[in-house]
């Protein structure tokens, strides 16, 4: 079943029907005494998947995940989308911003609903002039299907040096499913508190 998830996760373009697997995202927008320091993404999947997941990987059945079970979704499951920029998409003043690496994966069983969560490192030092970032969490191949959480969908945290503004909106310059899809984004400025 981990070869599953892998080939449900990393699909592009072979099967474009329609999604299969469906996730709402929240982004915890982490900053330093520098600027930005990351961001924090939490991944709640839908029933089936988080189902067909468990079975897999929640070896003793009790549940939840524990230690070697998530070193396991990580290895088997999670680092393959490292291929596809863990299908986040950042531009920072408009230029984009590979995604390569992220840290701290975890993966949660609660009540049979799966998510994981993970840090992605991206440093932007503030200045007196706003810095402008757009993130976007998607997968081009449109197979999973991913939105914001209705509940909570960007949190800032240690902000209160920095004179912040979000918004959460379509982007028209980004286009997925044969052009019919603008993925929602996050659009984000900052600079110090003047």
């Amino acid at each position: 079943m981990g070869l599953l998830l892998t080939a449900v996760l990393s699909c592009r373009g072979e099967v474009s029907a329609h999604p299969h697997v469906f996730v709402s995202q929240r982004f915890v927008v982490i900053f330093d005494d520098q600027g930005l320091a990351g961001v924090q993404v939490c991944w709640a999947f839908d029933d089936m998947f988080s189902t067909m997941i468990a079975g897999d990987y929640d070896l003793n059945q009790n549940g939840r995940f524990e230690g070697g079970e998530i070193a396991k979704i990580e290895k088997e499951a999670f680092s393959n989308l490292a291929g596809f920029g863990y299908f986040l998409f950042i531009r920072i003043d408009r230029t984009p911003f590979p995604v390569k690496y992220v840290k701290d994966f975890n993966a949660i069983l609660d009540k049979g609903k799966m998510s994981y969560e993970f840090f992605v490192p991206c440093h932007v030092q503030a200045t007196s002039q706003f810095k402008k970032l757009s993130i976007a969490g998607y997968d081009p191949s449109y197979y999973t299907a991913m939105f914001f959480s209705e509940q909570d969908p960007v949190v800032l945290r240690s902000a209160e040096g920095f004179e912040v503004r979000t918004a959460l909106r379509e982007d028209p310059e980004t286009s997925i499913y044969f052009d019919m899809i603008h993925p929602q984004t996050l659009f984000l400025e900052f600079r110090r508190q003047p």
